[in-house]
């Protein structure tokens, strides 16, 4: 393979490691703050000892994901020389402000978080539990920001300098989004990526809290502990289904509007047509490379509808865009149909769940309950599926409609130098992946403290050591 090839894959890999983390560490954040607001209003230690065991794994997500992150920013001085010139920039304004108002905030009150459950007031402990909430979310939003200059760019002119030229930011908040900022000039995609991205999260963290509370309930084990995460974990997951599945119809649309050939590729649409059908099941048909097409299932006219909220509105398809323009078509449709597919499989588990939640049977239902179980799975692949599918569709470009990803390429890495190191970071991921699922068992199998029943700052002591007056 050539040295484009394998630098893809390689970022690829890396990427992909890196974004298990981020959401697990998002969704977490906020089942933390929900369950220290339940302490703090009722006084129920139950809820301080949820509080105490999902911190661990907080904190086990949370490191693994500043490691893994620290090594894409070596890749694009690595791999990426021309792309980081290029948009040197505008990622070094977006990643400044994620240092500035994400780690620093999230990491500076981090310790509280971990280590001041003895040290702190139960508000002051809160406090800083919404502080690592809002630190890790706003890390997502600075993340989204530099990825979204890529998929739609504005606020910036080009700066030529001899045989270089670079992106250079002319309005940052124009650059950024900002929903303040007009409409005409603002980045058009990054407030709906955003809510997606972090509606992806919030599921991420609430199903992994599902998925252990059900395995509890079905080995009989911390079922006081088991029923109360499991009631807050379903709800929490019932309102990020539904609104991940609102934010990703305006995302769509928006694609549909400032990324046509992308949107064309999601849904295997070759010809420009107007009641154009969506496929619901399918795949792309690329026997005959004169007339490739999606087949499926399809319903006359939907695509048209959602995209534009007309069954007769016209839909641009691949045909309208030079070959060497179009991004590639079978994975695109693959991996947007499969996070489609997989986002309403879990908004049905989460309705299931909290209905028989209601009627109090879910304890009783074992076969739903395996299915929580399994649930935890479904978050994570959705949120690749969702990632690749916006890489991959933005393709032939690094930068939508300003550079072509073989133009981000450093000149001087070889392609032996790259499957090195490729081969180096599988192996490496592979023991880090090891590692977090050995540690991650342990912490399940080992279950919630019971010393964390005890109220705040207190031991209890057996009766025949306390003496009596």
């Amino acid at each position: 393979m050539d040295v484009l090839t394998l630098s893809r894959i390689q970022f690829g890999l890396t990427i992909g490691f890196h974004y298990i983390y981020p959401p697990l560490s998002i969704g977490i954040g906020v089942m933390l703050v929900i369950m220290e607001a339940a302490w703090l209003k009722t006084g129920k230690d139950i809820y301080h000892q949820m509080a105490k065991f999902w911190t661990g794994v907080f904190a086990l997500t949370f490191a693994l994901g500043v490691a893994t992150g620290i090594v894409m920013e070596f890749e694009f001085g690595t791999n990426w020389a021309a792309y980081s010139r290029f948009v040197g920039d505008i990622f070094g304004s977006a990643l400044a402000a994620e240092g500035i108002f994400a780690f620093f905030l999230e990491s500076g009150f981090l310790a509280v978080l971990l280590f001041g459950w003895d040290k702190v007031s139960r508000k002051v402990h809160f406090f800083a539990t919404c502080m690592v909430c809002l630190g890790a979310h706003f890390s997502a939003v600075w993340i989204i920001v530099a990825n979204s200059f890529m998929q739609t760019p504005r606020g910036y002119h080009i700066v030529d300098s001899g045989m270089r030229s670079r992106a250079e930011v002319t309005d940052f908040w124009a650059m950024v989004g900002a929903p303040w900022v007009s409409a005409t000039i603002r980045n058009p995609s990054t407030i709906d990526r955003l809510f997606h991205t972090v509606c992806g999260a919030w599921c991420t963290g609430a199903f992994l809290v599902v998925s252990v509370s059900a395995y509890y309930l079905l080995k009989k084990k911390h079922e006081d502990f088991a029923r109360r995460s499991l009631q807050i974990g379903l709800i929490v997951a019932l309102i990020a289904t539904v609104l991940q599945a609102i934010t990703g119809d305006s995302s769509a649309r928006g694609v549909a509007k400032n990324q046509p050939a992308k949107l064309a590729a999601f849904e295997g649409l070759y010809n420009t047509m107007s009641n154009a059908p969506l496929v619901l099941v399918g795949y792309v048909d690329n026997s005959n490379p004169l007339q490739p097409h999606a087949v499926g299932i399809e319903v006359p006219g939907l695509l048209s509808f959602m995209t534009y909220h007309d069954f007769h509105a016209t839909v641009t398809g691949l045909e309208a865009f030079p070959p060497q323009d179009r991004p590639p078509v079978a994975p695109c449709f693959l991996f947007f149909h499969g996070m489609v597919g997989i986002g309403f499989t879990l908004l049905a588990v989460a309705v299931l769940g909290v209905f028989y939640g209601w009627r109090k049977k879910l304890s009783q239902t074992r076969w739903l309950l395996w299915i929580l179980v399994f649930s935890v799975l479904g978050p994570e692949i959705a949120n690749q599926l969702g990632w690749f599918a916006a890489e991959v569709g933005r393709q032939p470009w690094i930068v939508y409609g300003l550079l072509r990803t073989p133009e981000g390429l450093s000149k001087v890495v070889e392609a032996n130098t790259v499957l090195t190191s490729l081969i180096l970071f599988t192996f490496i991921y592979f023991l880090l992946f090891a590692v977090f699922i050995y540690v991650l068992n342990h912490k399940i199998q080992h279950g919630p403290n019971p010393d964390d029943l005890v109220p705040h700052g207190k031991l209890a002591l057996p009766d025949t050591i306390i003496p009596k007056k």
